[in-house]
C-alpha cells in the first residue's frame, strides 16, 4: 500500500476544532474546523483576508486562539510559541523566508537546536546532521559551510525545509512557496513535497494558484471570512466549484474578453537595450489592445519595462510615447501618459505606511486644494469613485495601505494610474500573490479599460502586461511576445500560442553571445533570428 493510499484511511494527524480569534472588534476566525491526514498534501485555500494566515499562526504557536481546541497525533496540542510548536513537530515556512543570510547553511539548519557539549557547539556533529538534511531535500552537493546569503532564493527555501526536516517535522506548512520560483524550481519543489508526503509527513499547502493545488494536493479546505466553508478531496471537486466557495458567489467568466478595436500606435520600442537587460526589445502597442510579455524569471522582462519607463538607463535604441521620442525620466513618462505598476508593490509600488488616499493621488495632486495645498476632504472625495468602483475593501480612504490585503493593495496601485489618467498602463505581474476573486476583478477592469466607453467619453487604454502565469496571458491578451535571455521575440496573436509553445519559446537556446551580460557602454549583441 502506498503512503497516499494509507493516508486516506488513517486517523487525522491534526485536528483543529472551533478555532476562534479576534483582534479588537475584528473577528478573524469563527469556529474554524481543519483536519489533516498523515502522509498527505492538504491545500488551505481562500481569498486574501479569509483567515488562512491567522489560522496557521495559531497552529504554529505565534497567535494563541481565543477559543477552540487542537490535537496533534491524538494528544492535546497547545504550543506556547513557534519554537515550542517546532519542537512538537509543526514547522511553518512563510513566503518571506525566516533565515539568517550571514550565517552558513549548516548554522541555519540547526539554529536554536545546535548539538553541544557543555557550552561548546559540536561542529562535526552539526555538519553531519546538516549534510543529512540537505540530502533529504535534494541538495547533496551543497557544502554545509556555504554562506546562506550567497544562494539563490529557491535553494534558500530548500534550506529552510531542511531545517524543518532536521528538527523532526511532522507537519510542514508552506505559505505561497512558489511565488518567487522559476518553473524548473517549482518542479523540484513539487518533487520534494511528494517525497516528504511519502515519508508520512503532512504538508499544509497555501496557494492562490489553483492549478498547483490540482497538480499537487490530495485534499482541501476552503476558508471564507474566517469560517470553514468547504472541504474534500481535490479530484472530486471542480476548480469552478472551489472558486465559488472561495468568493461566495459565481465569479462568472474568469477571463472576460470584449470586442476591442485597436487604434493608433501609442507606444513603440525600437531595438531598446539597457545597461544589463534587455539586450534587444522591439514592440508596438496600440490604443485599445492588451499585449502580454511572457518569459522566465531573469529573462529581462521587468528590466525592459523599467528601462522604457526611465527607471533604468537606456544604452541603445529608442522609445516613442505618442509624439515624444527618446529617453525620459519617470516624472516625464508620467506626464507623457505612461503609468507603471511595479512587480514589487511592497518595496516599490506603494508607500506602505501612507494612506490609501495618499497613495492613490500621489502622482496627480493638482485640483486637490488651492495654491498647491492638498485639502484632505478633496483628496478623499477624489478617491471615493475608485474605492467604490473597483471595489477596494477598506474602512475609508485614510486607512494605511499596509493594512489592506494583497488584492486590495494591487487595486490601489492600478487605481493610481487611472486617477492620473494614464493612457498606457504598464502592469508588471499585476495579479501575483492575490486571490482568485481579486484576480477576476482585475481581469474585468483590464478588459473594460482596453475596450473604453464611448458614451462616458472614456477612450480605450493601451495595456502592456508582464506575467509569469501563462493562463492569465492567454486569457486576457490580444497579442503575446516572449522574452528569452534579454531578447524580445515578435508579437503574435494570442490564438497562435499555447502554454507549451510559450514555454518552448521562453526556453529557446539563443546564440552564445547572450550567455553573458553586456557591459555598460559596450556594443549590444545582435538580435536573434526570432526577434523582430
Amino acid at each position: 500500500m502506498t503512503a497516499l493510499a494509507h493516508s486516506v484511511a488513517a486517523t487525522p494527524l491534526l485536528r483543529m476544532r472551533g478555532i476562534e480569534k479576534r483582534f479588537g472588534a475584528t473577528v478573524a476566525l469563527r469556529g474554524v474546523e481543519l483536519e489533516v491526514l498523515p502522509g498527505s498534501v492538504h491545500a488551505l485555500i481562500g481569498e486574501n483576508g479569509a483567515g488562512k494566515s491567522t489560522l496557521m499562526k495559531t497552529l504554529s504557536g505565534a497567535c494563541p486562539p481565543d477559543a477552540g481546541t487542537m490535537e496533534l497525533g491524538g494528544e492535546p496540542f497547545v504550543p506556547t510559541n513557534p519554537l515550542h510548536a517546532r519542537a512538537l513537530g509543526v514547522c511553518m515556512i512563510y513566503q518571506e523566508l525566516a533565515l539568517a543570510p550571514d550565517l552558513s547553511v549548516m548554522e541555519n539548519i540547526l539554529l536554536g537546536i545546535e548539538p553541544t557539549r557543555g557550552p561548546f557547539i559540536r561542529w562535526g556533529q552539526l555538519r553531519d546532521t546538516a549534510q543529512h538534511a540537505l540530502r533529504e531535500v535534494g541538495l547533496p552537493d551543497l557544502a554545509p559551510e556555504t554562506r546562506l546569503g550567497d544562494l539563490p532564493v529557491a535553494q534558500q527555501q530548500l534550506v529552510e525545509i531542511a531545517r524543518a526536516v532536521a528538527g523532526g517535522c511532522r507537519i510542514l506548512v508552506l505559505d505561497e512557496p512558489t511565488s518567487s520560483l522559476t518553473r524548473r524550481d517549482v518542479e523540484q519543489l513539487f518533487a520534494l513535497v511528494r517525497r516528504l508526503r511519502d515519508r508520512g509527513i503532512a504538508i499544509i499547502y497555501i496557494s492562490h494558484a489553483l492549478e498547483e493545488v490540482s497538480a499537487l494536493c490530495d485534499r482541501f479546505t476552503v476558508l471564507r471570512d474566517g469560517e470553514t466553508v468547504g472541504h474534500g478531496r481535490v479530484g472530486e471537486v471542480s476548480v469552478d466549484r472551489i472558486i465559488t466557495l472561495m468568493v461566495g458567489r459565481d465569479v462568472g467568466e474568469l477571463y472576460p474578453r470584449s470586442v476591442r478595436t485597436p487604434g493608433e500606435v501609442i507606444l513603440e520600442l525600437d531595438q531598446l537595450a539597457g545597461v544589463t537587460l534587455p539586450h534587444s526589445a522591439s514592440l508596438t502597442l496600440r490604443r485599445g489592445e492588451v499585449v502580454g510579455i511572457a518569459g522566465l524569471i531573469g529573462a529581462g522582462r521587468t528590466e525592459m519595462v523599467r528601462t522604457l519607463f526611465g527607471l533604468n538607463p537606456v544604452r541603445q535604441g529608442t522609445v516613442r510615447v505618442g509624439l515624444h521620442r527618446g529617453p525620459a525620466t519617470p516624472r516625464q513618462r508620467w506626464s507623457q501618459g505612461l503609468g507603471l505598476v511595479s512587480e514589487d508593490r511592497k518595496q516599490e509600488g506603494l508607500a506602505q505606511s501612507l494612506s490609501i488616499a495618499d497613495n492613490l493621488t500621489l502622482t496627480r495632486l493638482g485640483g486637490l486644494g488651492p495654491w498647491g495645498v492638498v485639502r484632505p476632504s478633496r483628496q478623499r472625495e477624489a478617491c471615493r469613485p475608485w474605492i467604490d468602483s473597483f471595489p477596494i475593501k477598506c474602512r475609508d480612504a485614510g486607512q494605511p495601505v499596509q493594512d489592506l490585503s494583497g488584492g486590495n493593495q494591487q487595486k490601489v496601485a492600478i487605481a493610481r494610474l487611472l486617477h492620473h489618467d494614464a493612457e498606457v498602463l504598464l502592469l508588471d505581474e499585476p495579479t501575483r500573490g492575490i486571490d482568485v476573486g481579486s484576480k477576476a476583478q482585475i481581469y474585468r477592469l483590464i478588459d473594460a479599460l482596453a475596450r473604453g466607453d464611448e458614451r462616458a467619453g472614456r477612450a480605450p487604454k493601451a495595456i502592456l502586461v508582464i506575467s509569469s502565469y501563462l493562463p492569465e496571458l492567454l486569457g486576457i491578451c490580444d497579442r503575446i511576445a516572449v522574452m528569452a535571455r534579454g531578447v524580445l521575440g515578435p508579437t503574435r496573436p494570442v490564438g497562435e500560442w499555447t502554454e507549451h509553445s510559450l514555454m518552448l519559446e521562453a526556453t529557446r537556446q539563443n546564440e552564445p553571445h547572450l550567455e553573458s551580460t553586456p557591459l555598460a557602454g559596450g556594443s549590444p549583441p545582435p538580435p536573434s533570428p526570432s526577434s523582430p
